[in-house]
């Protein structure tokens, strides 16, 4: 139900391609507009207030040198696997449970 949620976001990986030239992978955005800006706004707020959420952007970032709006991208998505499963289950957000970091902790 997830990927079904994804894709009515517009998030799912779409690639850009043609005969032998491969283009990069990017988020299709064919979903809701408004979905993909509430969905990218939430993710904005928990980096800033939610201390797992920022913790996972620094590793995102600093570790796995990504940029910074792939890595907020990427917690969209993670988002929207977290709101499924908290609607499917009817359990509690719980921060250690979503999203565990690995075992090196960015300073």
């Amino acid at each position: 139900m997830h990927m079904a949620m994804r894709w009515h976001a517009g998030l799912n990986l779409a690639e850009a391609s043609s005969g032998k030239w491969k283009g990069q992978l990017s988020i299709s955005k064919r979903g809701r507009p408004r979905l993909r800006h509430a969905l990218f706004m939430a993710t904005m707020a928990l980096i800033m207030n939610d201390e797992t959420f920022k913790r996972q952007h620094e590793v995102n970032v600093k570790t796995k040198s990504m940029k910074p709006m792939r890595s907020v991208m990427k917690l969209c998505g993670k988002l929207v696997r977290i709101l499924v499963a908290i609607a499917r289950n009817g359990e509690a957000y719980e921060p250690d449970r979503a999203l565990p970091l690995p075992m090196k902790q960015v300073a």
